[in-house]
C-alpha cells in the first residue's frame, strides 16, 4: 500500500496539503468511491459487536465506582471514617474538582496519544485508587483517593465522545451515546445488589463499605485489562477490521487529527453554542448531586438500610427505560433533539413538586417523586451526542468537549454544598434549586435549537462555497512514484464554521 508525503506544495490542479493538516483517515480513503448502504450496515454492525460491549461495560463500571460513596453512606463509611456532613459533601465535591482540573489535559492527551491505550492506563490507576478506599480510616485519606479517582475518570466520557464520533456517522451517534450512557442505570441496579451482598458479609475489622470498595475495584481492574487488550484506538488501526473495511469505516465518518490547531481552539472559545451547551451541562448536573444524596434521602423517609439499598435499583430501571426511549425517539423523528429533551424534563419538575409538597408520612408518594427526577437524565445524554454532532474539527471538538465536561464538573462540584444539615429532613431549598435548574435547562435546549436552525437557513441562502473542493495529498506508491489524490471536505479537518456545507442537526 502507498504512503503519503508530508510536504506542502502547489500542484497545477489544486492545493496539496501536508498529511498533518488533514484527517488521519485521509490516508486510507483518498480516491475511495461512495459506500453502498448494505456494506455500510455490515461494517457498522461489526463495529457494534466489537466496541459497544466494551464501552457499555466500562461506562457501567465507571458510574458504579463514582457512586460507591453514596452506597457506602448507608454501609457505615460516615461513622467508620468519622465524617461530618460537610466532610462527606467535600468527598463528593473533590471528585468533580479534580475531574475539572484534569479535564482539558485529559482531552489533549486523548488527541495526542492512542485513545484506547490512554483510557486503559487511567482505568488501571483508578482501580487501584478505588481499592485503596478500603484502607482509609479518616477524611484526609478518603479525600486523596477521591481526588485521584476524579482525575482518572475525566478521560472516560471525553474519550467515549471522541470514539463515538470516530466510528459512527452523525445519524448513528445519538443512539450509541444512549446505549453506553444508559449503563449508568445498569450500574445503579448492580451496585444495589453488590451493596446488598456487602451488608451480609460479616468479618471482624473489615466493614461492608470496605468490601464494596474492594469488589468494585477488582471489577474495574479486570475491565482495564480487557480494554488494553481489545479496545481499538481508531477505525484506521482497528484490529477487527480488514484494511478495506478500515478505509470504508473511515470514509463514513472521518477520524481524527493529531495536530493541535490554535485557530480551532480560538474558534471553540468564541462560538456561542459552546457556552450554551456548557451552561446547560452545568445546570443539568446540579441535580446530579442526588447521586450521593439519594440513598440518604430515601432512608430518611423511614426505610431500613436493606430496603433503601434494594429500592435504589428502581432508579437504575427508570434511567435505562427513559434513556433508551429518548434516543430511539430522536432516531425516528428527524431534528427532534431539543423537543425530546424538553418533554423528558417535565416528569422531573413533577417529581420536585411531589417531594416538596407531599406529606412527610406519605413514603410511597415521596419515593415516586424521587424516581421521577431520574427521567430527565435523557436531556443530558442527548446534549452529549448533540454537541459532538454540531462540532467539527478535531482540536475544536476536544476543546468543546473539555469545556462541556468541565461545566459538568462545576455543577457536580458546587451542588453537594446545598445539602446542609439545617435543611433536613425536607430539604426544601435544595429541591427548589433543582426545580429551577430543570426549567432553565428546558429553555436552553430551545435556545440552542433556534440558534442552530437560523444558522442552517443562513447557509442555505449562501452561494456555493468551492474553497475546499480542490484539495489533494501526495501519495507515494510502492514503486516509489508519487500521485496526487483528491481529498473530500470531510477529511480536511475543517471546523463546522469553515465548512459552509456543514448543516447542524437539530
Amino acid at each position: 500500500m502507498g504512503s503519503f508525503s508530508e510536504k506542502d506544495e502547489k500542484v497545477d490542479h489544486g492545493v496539496a496539503l501536508s498529511t498533518k493538516q488533514v484527517d488521519t483517515g485521509a490516508q486510507l480513503v483518498a480516491g475511495l468511491g461512495e459506500l453502498d448502504d448494505a456494506e455500510a450496515t455490515r461494517i457498522r454492525r461489526k463495529i457494534d459487536r466489537h466496541i459497544l460491549p466494551l464501552m457499555c461495560v466500562l461506562y457501567w463500571v465507571q458510574f458504579m465506582d463514582k457512586t460507591t460513596l453514596g452506597s457506602s453512606a448507608i454501609l457505615g463509611i460516615r461513622d467508620s471514617a468519622h465524617l461530618s456532613t460537610n466532610q462527606y459533601n467535600w468527598l463528593g465535591t473533590i471528585f468533580y474538582l479534580s475531574y475539572l482540573v484534569f479535564e482539558y489535559p485529559q482531552n489533549l492527551a486523548l488527541q495526542r496519544f492512542p485513545v484506547g491505550r490512554w483510557m486503559s492506563a487511567n482505568i488501571t490507576v483508578w482501580a487501584i485508587a478505588l481499592c485503596a478506599h478500603a484502607a482509609c480510616k479518616n477524611f484526609a485519606g478518603l479525600f486523596v483517593v477521591r481526588l485521584i479517582l476524579g482525575a482518572c475518570e475525566g478521560s472516560i466520557t471525553a474519550g467515549f465522545m471522541i470514539v463515538t464520533s470516530m466510528f459512527y456517522t452523525r445519524r448513528e451517534q445519538t443512539v450509541r451515546v444512549g446505549y453506553w450512557f444508559l449503563m449508568n442505570g445498569t450500574a445503579q441496579i448492580i451496585t444495589g445488589f453488590i451493596s446488598f451482598g456487602s451488608l451480609h458479609i460479616k468479618t471482624s475489622g473489615f466493614e461492608p463499605w470496605q468490601w464494596l470498595m474492594i469488589i468494585t475495584g477488582i471489577l474495574t481492574l479486570i475491565t482495564a485489562v480487557c480494554f488494553f487488550l481489545f479496545f481499538p484506538d481508531s477505525p484506521t488501526t482497528a484490529w477487527f477490521l480488514t484494511p478495506d473495511e478500515r478505509a470504508k469505516a473511515s470514509n463514513q465518518t472521518g477520524v481524527e487529527n493529531k495536530t493541535f490547531k490554535k485557530e480551532q481552539f480560538i474558534e471553540a472559545l468564541t462560538d456561542p453554542k459552546t457556552w450554551l451547551f456548557a451552561l446547560f451541562s452545568a445546570l443539568d448536573n446540579i441535580p446530579n448531586s442526588l447521586t450521593n444524596q439519594r440513598q440518604i434521602i430515601v432512608s430518611s423517609f423511614g426505610f431500613s438500610p436493606l430496603q433503601t439499598t434494594l429500592l435504589g435499583c428502581v432508579d437504575g430501571v427508570v434511567e435505562i427505560v427513559t434513556i433508551y426511549t429518548g434516543v430511539k425517539l430522536v432516531e425516528r423523528i428527524p431534528n427532534s433533539r431539543a423537543w425530546v429533551g424538553i418533554v423528558y424534563f417535565i416528569p422531573n419538575i413533577l417529581g420536585v413538586f411531589l417531594v416538596n409538597f407531599l406529606p412527610w408520612g406519605n413514603k410511597v408518594g415521596l419515593l415516586f417523586g424521587i424516581w421521577l427526577t431520574g427521567v430527565g437524565t435523557t436531556g443530558f445524554v442527548l446534549s452529549l451526542a448533540w454537541v459532538s454532532q454540531t462540532t467539527a474539527g478535531h482540536t475544536k471538538k476536544v476543546t468543546v468537549n473539555a469545556i462541556m465536561l468541565g461545566a459538568y464538573c462545576v455543577g457536580n462540584a458546587a451542588a453537594p454544598f446545598m445539602w446542609q444539615q439545617k435543611y433536613k429532613p425536607r430539604n426544601h431549598i435544595p429541591w427548589i434549586i433543582i426545580g429551577i435548574c430543570y426549567v432553565v435547562c428546558m429553555a436552553l435546549l430551545f435556545v440552542i435549537r433556534v440558534l442552530l436552525s437560523r444558522e442552517n437557513k443562513r447557509r442555505d441562502a449562501e452561494p456555493p462555497d468551492y474553497t475546499y473542493d480542490d484539495i489533494y495529498v501526495e501519495r507515494t506508491l510502492d514503486d516509489g512514484t508519487t500521485e496526487d489524490v483528491k481529498v473530500s471536505k470531510e477529511f480536511l479537518d475543517l471546523t463546522d464554521k469553515q465548512n459552509r456545507d456543514f448543516r447542524y442537526v437539530l
